[in-house]
């Protein structure tokens, strides 16, 4: 007798859809981040050579000052969805509200200490004697921003929290396309060349921070929750921040370790390891965007008292993130006859970069496991485990990368350490959630 076909699980299909809704707008709102850096590059590469390297390491100055806290985001978006599970959603704007003026007061700390080291930096970076006025003014104006960058990441924490990652990719695109317009206005129409496209940034994310704040406060009134701030809650966000700052300290190690051993490689193989290394951080957006819906629905779950709930999700998400990064991997592989000639025409380069990006295509469904359950164990707010785990993984990395140019094996070796540093992250990120530490109920955690 044959046997009926089984019937769809019905709790898979609800995380399947659960998964896609948040996982998809935010994988949109990712990528349009560095859209930002892109207009300001094509724009101002029109202008010449010195405005465009300063307008290099002026952008790599604030990438590096606006990552450093990206903890605004995630764990806003934690410690709002659990609130939002328990059913208070008061409680879970005002948790916001308190990210959002932590967001601010860092972001008017960073301007006080940019504003007069800002030629310091420069030169710390490495900038030229041409370049350097231009990155200095760059600089200067943009700093300006960056409480509202700050600002953004924290009411992006806001709305994932609530379960909406589509509000942030509509502000993302219309950030984008004001950010365009206004540094070709400010740049070519006004002629203030790279001034002009600073300015035209800074402009562009206050106008994303007014949408984000229209949006929020909207949501406060509704719930009456307090738009003032709250210096007990305050200081519970930067505490709650604290554990994920190290994480992201140690992730940046890395990544500085990786570019300074390909460096002593030489010049072939630092030109190779930048294309591969945006490659690289091009696929993590993909498997990013699940991280993100994991934040938002672990957090929901726990905060609801759902710890079966919060495994299956947590089960399901690991089974999309290896099938996300088996499908990657894959495209990597296929792609690379067109990705490379885009990026480089030199032969030497293309020869030290097509093996590293067969590392980086085999590598691609561990990532998949290392970027979900980041976001589960963030979503948690397991905060402290994250950062300890990136401490072990950064200690085990640097040795093996630094032995690299020693041992020989090129950029191809540097990338294999890559991928032994993301099996040491997946060791340490399946330990515990296979433990079940992390799953602690309630409003808080």
């Amino acid at each position: 007798m044959t046997q009926a076909p089984t019937a769809p699980n019905p709790s898979r299909r609800r995380h399947d859809r659960e998964i896609i809704s948040l996982a998809v707008p935010a994988f949109g709102a990712l990528v349009a981040e560095p859209l930002f850096v892109m207009v300001d590059s094509a724009i101002v590469g029109h202008l010449g050579t010195r405005e465009l390297a300063g307008l290099g390491v002026a952008a790599a100055l604030l990438s590096t000052a606006v990552s450093i806290f990206v903890f605004l985001a995630y764990a806003t978006t934690a410690a709002v969805a659990r609130r939002v599970g328990a059913g208070d959603l008061q409680a879970a704007i005002r948790q916001g509200m308190d990210g959002i003026w932590l967001a601010l007061l860092l972001g008017v700390l960073v301007i006080a200490v940019v504003l007069p080291t800002a030629p310091w930096l420069v030169s710390l970076f490495g900038a030229s004697a041409d370049a350097s006025p231009y990155a200095v003014t760059y600089l200067r104006i943009s700093s300006i921003g960056i409480p509202a960058m700050l600002v953004v990441l924290a009411a992006t924490g806001v709305l994932r929290g609530l379960q909406d990652t589509r509000t942030p990719l509509y502000v993302a695109i219309g950030g984008f396309a004001a950010n365009a317009a206004l540094n070709a206005a400010l740049v070519y129409g006004a002629g203030l060349g790279i001034a002009g496209s600073a300015w035209g940034t800074v402009i562009a994310q206050f106008a994303m921070v007014a949408v984000y704040l229209v949006v929020v406060v909207r949501g406060a009134r509704k719930h009456g929750a307090s738009l003032l701030p709250d210096t007990a809650g305050i200081r519970a966000c930067a505490q709650a921040g604290v554990p994920l700052l190290v994480r992201t300290l140690s992730l940046r190690a890395v990544l500085m370790t990786a570019t300074a051993v390909a460096a002593h490689l030489g010049d072939t193989d630092v030109a190779a390891h930048q294309i591969v290394l945006s490659l690289w951080s091009l696929l993590a957006f993909a498997l990013d965007a699940i991280a993100i819906a994991g934040q938002a629905i672990i957090g929901r779950y726990l905060g609801a008292g759902d710890a079966e709930g919060a495994k299956e999700a947590c089960r399901r998400m690991v089974q999309w993130g290896i099938a996300s990064g088996v499908v990657l991997g894959a495209l990597v592989v296929a792609s690379r006859p067109l990705f490379v000639p885009l990026f480089t025409g030199d032969q030497a380069v293309r020869d030290v970069l097509l093996p590293a990006l067969l590392v980086v295509a085999v590598a691609q469904p561990i990532s998949g496991i290392v970027y979900v359950l980041d976001g589960v164990l963030m979503g948690a707010g397991d905060g402290r485990y994250l950062a300890w785990a990136m401490v072990v993984t950064l200690a085990v990395f640097a040795p093996v990368a630094l032995l690299v140019p020693t041992l020989g094996g090129g950029l191809t070796a540097l990338w294999w350490a890559m991928a032994l540093m993301m099996a040491v992250r997946t060791v340490t990120l399946w330990f515990r959630a296979r433990s079940g530490r992390w799953i602690v109920t309630g409003a808080t955690r």
